[in-house]
Order: structure tokens, then sequence, then C-alpha cells
């Protein structure tokens, strides 16, 4: 349109008001050259194509010969996926998953890795391909750093709190796959020399239970000069070919069984212990899988924390089996009193580590009176078991020297361990039968309260308003005492905290179930009613370890 020359009144001499226009010429882009826009592209370091509806390619610049390892007059004309080599059918799928989904697809060609955009017209379609390869390679370096790192830190929680070493070694070949290796068999030494193979995984699930069934025969048909013989021989890691492991083999069905693997190498680390080599962890590496040096390290790293971990189970084993023989030396067959049926019953915890320091025992004061005491020593190991024999002892060496009664006995009990500085923490429950039977004298540490089963169902708890300490806390605390009396057929419970501790529920909680189970159960045999009660409130093994000690006046020992 046009425009005028100035605003009115602007200049000088022009009077104001409309002023003639001068139409000025339209401005249009000059015709672009193709040759020079075909140059500029062809400069770019980015593969540009340009195929018709049909796929043939009309157009393609310099980086895209080199892509395709072919010159532009070879290729244009060509279907794309038709081009000879990889490159043409693995640019022409991404294209079309490009353009289908409006997104850049990352695609492998060539040797490389790319990134391919897409846009597609009536005309066909247009592909811009970029080289990401060492945007790739930074990103998979950082990938497998990761991968690396999260399989330390899982191997370790997998290791760290295992009871059973050997079935945690089972499972370590689950955490290596794939991160370190296609195919992985755990290997274990027991202190004789013996060797076996506790666990195997492959990344390929159809050569898993190939793998599993190599890994049941392997080890009795491998020479000592195998990778698996000088790994547990030195102590260092060794690496083979896989075909030099077929050599050394005289089985043919192994044999047969390791080729079918597809593995090219392997790489057997040896799990070390503090004293010895006590396995190996065989790795699997099918061809094409490059390991770094980061990869090696983290595998020694792995083997490293096995063996530790099979030592460290190996440690507590021994330390448990004796806390057991200790604790069965110690939790024998009550005696026989006169005029009173006394059952005992122990059942230990689910997990073997937990055995600890639970305790009873039943012994005649110098007067002739039935003495009962139930125990916990705080702890769940080989010092509890100990420090439990060494109260159990005390209360009875106390009971008979003083002939006190159960406070005076807990009183002197504390005053002993203060003396011998044992650092144990404890709770007991003493109760002593007096006169023929007809009355309870008691006194509590600390400890779960008795619990009185009267002839007629009703129940009720032995226990002070305020609980006294626990033993080891303070040797001067005041140890109170009390007496109730019994009727003929009336049964005394003694227990240690795990018949009433459950998950999800509190320990009043658990003392109201007891008591009502308790009242439910009367009337029964006294060995049936301590059978039928753990069975409802421990519902299986339980977590801690369960003492329990009862006993009917007014009815003998069968």
């Amino acid at each position: 349109m046009a425009e005028p020359l100035f605003e009115p009144g602007s200049v000088r001499g022009v009077p104001p008001g409309p002023q003639p226009t001068v139409p000025l010429p339209r401005r249009t882009p000059p015709p672009g050259d193709p040759a020079a826009l075909a140059a500029l592209v062809d400069r770019l370091p980015a593969a540009v194509l340009a195929l018709d509806p049909e796929g043939r390619l009309t157009w393609l610049n310099a980086a895209a010969e080199r892509l395709l390892g072919h010159l532009q007059a070879d290729l244009l004309g060509r279907v794309l996926t038709e081009v000879p080599g990889t490159a043409g059918r693995a640019l022409a799928s991404a294209g079309a998953e490009a353009a289908d989904s409006a997104e850049p697809v990352t695609v492998q060609a060539g040797g490389g890795w790319y990134e391919v955009r897409a846009a597609r017209a009536a005309e066909g379609l247009a592909l811009t391909v970029s080289d990401v390869s060492r945007r790739r390679t930074v990103q998979e370096r950082a990938d497998r750093a990761a991968a690396r790192a999260t399989l330390l830190v899982r191997v370790a929680a997998e290791l760290s709190g295992a009871l059973d070493g050997v079935s945690a070694l089972g499972r370590l070949a689950r955490l290596v796959v794939p991160v370190l290796a296609d195919g992985c068999v755990v290997t274990v030494v027991d202190r004789e020399g013996r060797t076996r193979d506790v666990g195997s995984w492959h990344a390929d699930p159809e050569r898993r239970d190939l793998l599993a069934r190599y890994a049941r025969v392997r080890l009795d048909t491998l020479p000592p000069e195998s990778p698996v013989g000088r790994a547990l021989r030195t102590g260092e890691p060794v690496s083979a070919p896989v075909t030099e492991v077929l050599a050394l083999m005289s089985d043919e069905r192994t044999r047969e069984m390791l080729r079918d693997l597809r593995a090219e190498s392997v790489l057997v680390l040896p799990l070390p212990a503090e004293s010895r080599t006590v396995g190996v962890l065989s790795l699997y590496l099918d061809a094409g899988r490059l390991p770094t040096p980061e990869d090696h390290a983290t595998a020694r790293a792995v083997a490293v924390q096995a063996g530790r971990a099979i030592d460290r189970v190996g440690r507590q084993s021994r330390q448990i089996q004796l806390a057991e023989a200790l604790q069965r030396s110690l939790l024998t067959a009550p005696p026989a009193f006169p005029g009173v049926e006394l059952v005992v019953r122990y059942v230990p915890a689910a997990e073997a580590a937990r055995v600890g320091g639970d305790w009873y025992d039943a012994f005649s004061h110098p007067d002739g009176d039935a003495v009962v005491v139930i125990g916990d020593v705080v702890g769940h190991d080989t010092a509890a078991a100990a420090a439990m024999g060494q109260l159990r002892g005390l209360v009875r060496g106390i009971a008979h020297s003083s002939r006190g009664g159960p406070a005076e006995v807990l009183r002197g009990l504390d005053e002993a361990m203060a003396t011998m500085h044992a650092g144990t923490l404890a709770t007991a429950a003493v109760a002593r039968l007096e006169a023929g039977g007809t009355r309870l004298r008691w006194a509590n540490a600390g400890h779960p309260p008795p619990v009185l089963l009267r002839p007629d169902g009703g129940v009720t708890a032995l226990a002070h308003e305020e609980a006294d300490l626990l033993l080891g806390v303070d040797p001067t605390a005041e140890r109170r005492e009390d007496v109730v009396p019994l009727a003929p057929g009336s049964t005394v419970l003694l227990h240690t905290d795990g018949l009433v501790e459950r998950r999800g529920s509190t320990l009043d909680e658990g003392s109201e179930r007891l008591h009502r189970t308790l009242a439910e159960l009367a009337g029964l045999p006294l060995p049936r009613l301590c059978d039928e009660l753990l069975a409802r409130l421990l519902q299986g093994t339980p977590q801690d370890d369960v003492a329990l000690v009862a006993l009917t006046v007014g009815r003998p020992s069968p």
C-alpha cells in the first residue's frame, strides 16, 4: 500500500493537511539457488536424506554418503532399505518411527549411534541423522558406574545380615548378573577342602537351566589346572578363554554343556576369608562383552565381601553352637517334689542366632521347701548364655547359704553381680513353696509377673503395683516379696517374655491373651495345659526364646 512521505506539518514549508503519497515497490526475496543450498547442506555434520513416498532416495548430503558407505550417484533412486549394509535398514526403520511419534529415535548404524529426526510430507520423508556416539558412550559409562555402585550396595545388604552364608552366596549369582557377567556360578569350600557349587544364574532365560545343570557336574570333571583350581590354589583371579577350559576337560558330556553355553571367556575370582579361600565366583562372559578395569575392580570387591560374609557366618555359627550346648546343659529336667506336679517347657527362637539368656531352675531349699526360678539375661549370644549359667549358679548358692526368702536371694544376686563387675542386665522371678505347698512366697526383679490359676478357673497376675528394678542396674535397689495362699489344685505359671511378645501388640495385650487362654484351659492335665498354651500363644516358632515353668500343688508329679 502507498505510504506518506512525511507526517503532516513535520516539514517546514509544507502546509498541514493531506500530502501526496508515492507507492513503494513490493520487496520479494530473490529465487533461491538450489546449487548453493545443496552445497550449504552438504557441509552439515549431520546426515540429511530425502525419500519419496516409496522410500527411494531422492537426495542426500555428503555426511549421508559416508554413513551409508556409498556415493550419492549410486544411491539416488535406490530404496533405502535395500542399500547394501545394515545402516540403510536401521535408518529407514528409525525414520518411520520418528515420523510417526514426532520424537527423535536413537539407533545403532554403521558402527556408531545416531539420533534420527524425521518429517513426513506428501512428497515423502526427510531425515536428519546426528552422530551421538560420544554422548552415548558417556551415558553408558555413567549408567554402568551407577549399576556397579548399586550392585555393591545390594551385595552388602544381602550378605551383612545373612545367618546362612551358603544360602546367601547362592543368591549372589542373581545379583552380579548381568552387571558384571552374562552367567555366574558360585562355589564354596568347606574346612576339609571339599568344593560344591551353591548357586548359578544366567542373563539369558534359555540358558539358565543349562548353566544350573553344568554347575551340578562341572567340579567333578575340572582338573586342578583349570581356572577354578588355579584360583583356589593361588588365591588370585584367573581369566581364560572358554576354549582353554574345554581343552582341559575329559568328560564329553560336561564339555558339550559348556560349549552350548556359548560363553567366550570365564573370570574366576577367589572368595578370601581371614585365613583361607572359602570359595570362588565364576563369571562367564559372552562374545562382545568387554569388561572394563572398573568392572574387574567391582568383581573383586564383590568377591571380598562374599568371602568376609562366609567367614563371619562361620564364626557366628560356631558361637551359636557353643551357646546352644551351654544352654542345653543348664536347662535340665526339674527334680520331683512331694505333693507338687512340676512341668517345664523350652522353645528356642525361630532364628538360631537369637539363642540367648532365657533360663529356669528348680531345687530344694535347705529347709525342704521347693524353690522355682525363672530369668532372662539381656542379649542373644554366647555371652548371654554364659551369663545365664553364672546367674543360675549364683541363685542356688545364695539361696542355700542365706536361707532367706526370694527377696533376699534377689538382693544377694544383685550385689554379687556388682562385685563381679559382670556388666550384665537380667530379669528374674523367684518363687518358694512354703508350709507344705499351701502358700507361695515370691519376689520379682523386672520379670514378667508369675500367673496364678486358681482351681475355680480364676486367673491372677502376681505383681506389685510398680515393678521392681532389673538386676544389674543398682545393687542397693529395694527388693520386695509377697505371699499368696494356694488352695489344693492351684497352678502357678512362670514364663519369659517370649510367651507374651507378638509383633504389632504390647506386652499388656500379650499378658491379657495369656490370662484368657489360661482360663479357657483350666482343668486340663498340667503337661497338656502347657503344650496347648504354647501352641495357642506362639502360633508357630517364636521370634524369641520361650521358657515356661508350671507347678500345681496338691498333685504329685506323675
